[in-house]
């Protein structure tokens, strides 16, 4: 992974599709996939499993292509229009190839859910952040999602505040910021 620190705590899906910032991808290789996921194991069960077995490339290209599937038709839902057939039917397919299950069980107390997926354990990340872009693509509040309004950021976002304009405060808002100081504050040329 590039140093740039992955933009996390959006959407599971929105972080996923963040992974492609405009300075280039942070899922380049697996090992990529491995950090990136281990940064999502709060919401991802079975990530410190899969993780712990090591994502290899066919781990990694499926989850790009979950990505890609999921950043097109983010991005036209977003705006209001109609998602491509294609894009739709690869994320039902991803998510096809290890279905979750809420197994039921007994801890001697009480009856216990727990969320499991079945297929084969390669074909789960996929499958996991499919699923979350689907929750996504569904949810009416994809019409909020936003482009971080910095000249050269890429990240989108789902504002909880109607004014936030970045992908970050800390990242982009500081950046447009301290440009605005620098052209009010810049000695005049002669």
């Amino acid at each position: 992974m590039s140093d740039l620190i992955p933009l996390t705590g959006e959407p599971l899906a929105l972080d996923l599709v963040n992974t492609r910032p405009a300075v280039g991808d942070l899922l380049v290789t697996p090992q990529d996939l491995r950090v990136w996921l281990e940064l999502q194991a709060e919401r991802f069960s079975e990530a410190r499993e899969f993780t712990a077995a090591g994502p290899d490339v066919a781990d990694l290209v499926s989850v790009r292509a979950v990505r890609d599937h999921t950043a097109r038709a983010l991005d036209r839902v977003r705006h209001g229009d109609q998602p491509e057939t294609g894009d739709l039917e690869a994320l039902n397919q991803a998510q096809r190839a290890a279905p979750a299950i809420a197994e039921l069980g007994w801890n001697g107390e009480a009856v216990t859910l727990t969320r499991r997926r079945t297929g084969p354990p390669e074909a789960r990340p996929a499958s996991w952040l499919a699923e979350a872009a689907a929750e996504l693509l569904a949810d009416p509040s994809v019409v909020k999602i936003r482009q971080c309004e910095a000249d050269d950021c890429v990240m989108l976002f789902l504002p909880a505040h109607p004014r936030r304009r970045w992908c970050s405060a800390a990242r982009c808002g500081n950046r447009v910021r301290v440009a605005r100081h620098y052209q009010r504050h810049k000695p005049p040329s002669g």
